[in-house]
């Protein structure tokens, strides 16, 4: 049978909207279109319509959950839910099956991206003989490095010549493929763009999401960070195709971590229209969504179904749906309070609504015990904890057309937006009764003495009864008074870079050995995230307005010399559930030392009894398998397809 796969998109946009960017908009305006024909780039509508594509291919991405889950599943941060399936489990590593390149979901980033980079190269050798501006190229050479930077990351040397020369508009389908070693990919793809890009783009956005020189400085930062651990390669992480771990132009791992601080610092000095939100909590909080601290996400609206590219009611979950905030949400719409003072008669009293507390649950991922307990062990001073979860579920029945009150935990009286369940901040002193011999909470949640909400303490948690990501949640406008579309996915854009990454990246540079500069130490960097995080406006889960500054507490707190694993450690504070964490465990190479083992419990309600579990997190699982489409759709044989899969996945 003739082969109809083939490995390589010919420019097309995987058969999604077309983007085309208007000359005096300042959004990104969308027209249907399937394909990319060559001819289309040689006219200027097509080289402009190829661009903004270019943001469009972000929603394939971001926001997509199997990929979501890639990127947290199986780190310090996040295990396996009750309803995982074999997608999240076999990320776990923890015996739960074994990942394959069939059921490996790092094929979301393998198809979207590859098919991206052509069009990006089918804009760059096109747009200036259209007389398209070097500003504009530049966005395609910032995304063409963007994705061949996250495919090294992920899969090790990827292929640069997609059928027609490297870095070259291919037009004919090609069923062969080599593999480009990593410094190859670095060398010749990532770099030279995102200088390119630095050198070109604008300080500020031509149009509200657009990517800037903010942006590229962040990227080529993290590039030569990244590129710089795999050139010291402390733990002797192997790497594929097989190559000497020597730079072509001739540097050290030194000089790449003195290029990463310079460049990062170089951003934060110099940052455009960007800058950090004066709370942790803002950063976060959908009502202000593409904030000054957003330097690139996968957008969506309420507005328009089309512009959203996804139904405003309803989602089966898929791309490019924006659903990964459903995954790490339990079922909270399963917990009961009484409509009896006297005897236990159920009504749900947290039901399914849009709003960024609660949204649909899937409880396919769920929080480990220690990033709860040790990651966020500060729950007082630091803001983040109260920014990143939602700890308490609220009672919402009279939007759903019930009213007056219920009774809950010792019988006592409740109304609407009232705590009806709370995950504690701490182990209380007093024992909870988790019995519930008269109380029925339904999901096996506790009672204390003088309360009326349920409670779970950190202990308590499973994978079935735990805290929700707030951070991700939904926010809608068009709610009303009732429920809104909680079934909808979420139209708020999904954020890929923050400014704050910079100082991350400077600060962890600086760690490595780079040479700082006056006032800009890693303990220095550092601290003004720390000291962001000690400021709030809003107690989140209190639901009440805070006026606080703990920001001296904060600053106090840090060592007076960190080191990686603190650098790591305030990452995970900060960009906690944002699908961030495997990917700075395995550029530090620290994933087994700091996801080894994790404490979760049980998959049935009322399981509060900690288990150990312990992961095998062998050197191989460094790198992803490549897609097993991709192997089947090549015209190779059976050892060269072996040859081109990652060590470990034949």
């Amino acid at each position: 049978m003739k082969r109809i796969q083939i490995n390589f998109f010919t420019g097309s946009a995987m058969a999604m909207l077309m983007l085309f960017s208007s000359g005096c908009s300042k959004i990104l305006e969308e027209q249907p279109r399937s394909i990319y024909e060559p001819g289309f780039f040689k006219t200027e509508k097509g080289v402009l319509g190829g661009l903004t594509s270019q943001y469009a291919h972000l929603r394939y991405i971001y926001g997509q959950a199997y990929y979501y889950n890639t990127g947290e599943t199986g780190t310090d941060e996040v295990t396996w839910a009750q309803s995982a399936d074999e997608n999240f489990k076999v990320m776990d590593v923890s015996n739960q099956g074994v990942i394959t390149p069939a059921n490996s979901r790092a094929d979301v980033l393998w198809g979207a991206a590859f098919s991206n980079i052509n069009t990006a190269s089918g804009i760059i050798e096109n747009a200036a003989v259209v007389g398209i501006s070097n500003a504009l190229i530049a966005e395609a050479k910032f995304f063409r490095a963007f994705d061949y930077f996250m495919l090294v990351q992920t899969f090790g040397g990827v292929p640069l010549d997609l059928g027609a020369g490297e870095l070259k508009f291919n037009t004919t389908p090609s069923r062969t493929s080599v593999r480009n070693t990593v410094p190859e990919v670095y060398t010749k793809a990532v770099f030279p763009d995102l200088l390119a890009a630095v050198n070109d783009l604008p300080d500020n956005p031509r149009v509200n999401g657009g990517v800037t020189k903010t942006a590229a400085r962040l990227y080529l930062a993290k590039a030569y960070l990244t590129y710089g651990w795999w050139l010291e390669n402390p733990n002797n992480i192997p790497t594929y195709p097989q190559a000497d771990r020597t730079d072509p132009d001739g540097h050290n791992a030194q000089w790449y971590y003195q290029q990463a601080y310079d460049v990062a610092v170089a951003g934060i000095s110099n940052p455009g229209s960007f800058t950090l939100q004066q709370t942790y909590y803002d950063v976060n909080l959908g009502s202000n969504d593409r904030n000054k601290e957003i330097l690139l996400f996968a957008d969506h609206t309420e507005t328009s179904e089309f512009y959203n590219a996804a139904s405003l009611t309803y989602s089966n979950g898929g791309a490019p749906d924006n659903f990964a905030g459903w995954m790490m949400t339990w079922n909270y719409t399963n917990i009961r309070s009484s409509s009896s003072s006297s005897s236990w008669a159920a009504v749900s009293s947290v039901q399914r609504a849009a709003t960024q507390p609660l949204g649909r649950p899937w409880t396919r991922m769920c929080p480990t015990i220690g990033a709860i307990k040790n990651t966020f062990a500060d729950k007082t001073n630091d803001s983040r904890y109260d920014g990143t979860f939602t700890t308490v579920y609220r009672g919402n029945w009279d939007k759903a057309g019930m009213s007056g009150s219920l009774y809950n935990a010792n019988y006592m009286q409740v109304n609407p937006n009232g705590a009806i369940l709370t995950f504690l901040d701490d182990e209380p002193g007093t024992s909870i009764d988790y019995s519930n011999s008269t109380y029925k909470s339904n999901v096996g949640a506790g009672v204390l003495p003088g309360r009326a909400d349920f409670v779970v303490s950190p202990n308590g948690i499973s994978r079935i009864v735990y805290p929700g990501l707030w951070k991700l949640g939904v926010y809608r406008t068009d709610n009303g008074t009732g429920l809104g579309q909680p079934n909808a996915a979420s139209t708020r854009p999904f954020n890929i870079a923050k400014f704050s990454e910079l100082y991350f990246i400077a600060a962890e540079a600086a760690v490595k050995g780079a040479t700082p500069q006056a006032g800009k130490s890693a303990r220095e960097l550092i601290n003004v995230i720390r000291a962001r995080a000690g400021k709030w406006r809003w107690n989140n889960n209190g639901n009440v307005a805070l006026s606080a500054d703990n920001s001296a507490a904060m600053i106090a707190a840090t060592p007076a010399t960190i080191d990686i694993d603190y650098i790591l450690a305030e990452r995970s504070r900060e960009y906690y559930g944002e699908g961030y964490r495997w990917y700075d465990l395995v550029r530090t190479q620290k994933w087994a030392s700091l996801a080894g083992t994790y404490q979760i419990g049980g998959i049935n309600y009322g399981d509060h009894t900690p288990q150990t579990v312990t992961r095998d997190i062998q050197p191989y699982l460094y790198l992803r398998p490549i897609p097993q489409g991709q192997i089947d759709g090549m015209d190779m044989t059976a050892e060269e397809k072996a040859n081109y899969q990652n060590p470990g996945y034949q």
